[in-house]
């Protein structure tokens, strides 16, 4: 990690709600299913339960129903259900977690420029260690 700016307070220093809420955001972030629901939402707004499971692959149907719970109680999506028949339901991103997927798009362009590097380093290692 970098060294912080000299005009940046202490770790120590910051405010324990704020560094509460960085630990609980980079933990629901760093879960498998997360981010490829933003990014789904951000690809697809609107979309219903069974759009979602199909565009993030793998993805249980238990699990994709906490996972957008959980993002719906952090603010950072929005469930809409309609009176019809058959029961209609949507998800889109809300404004909070718009700018979250645009906080960790740095991710993707990192790894698309990085992408080579890591794949070469994990060959040598491999090579290296007998795997």
């Amino acid at each position: 990690m970098s060294e912080q700016p000299k005009n940046s307070p202490e770790w120590s220093e910051l405010d324990p709600k704020i560094t509460a809420l960085v630990r609980q955001v980079i933990t629901r972030i760093a879960d498998k299913w997360t981010l490829l629901i933003i990014e789904s939402l951000h690809e697809q707004p609107d979309a219903r339960f069974n759009q979602l499971q199909r565009m993030v692959e793998g993805i249980s149907q238990k699990v994709l129903t906490q996972t957008l719970r959980q993002l719906e109680s952090d603010g950072l999506i929005e469930r809409t259900a309609y009176a019809e028949t058959p029961p209609r339901v949507e998800y889109k991103l809300t404004p909070l977690g718009e700018s979250l997927g645009e906080a960790f798009c740095g991710v993707w362009i990192w790894a698309e420029k990085h992408c080579e590097e890591v794949e070469t380093a994990r060959a040598a290692y491999a090579a290296k260690n007998g795997g």
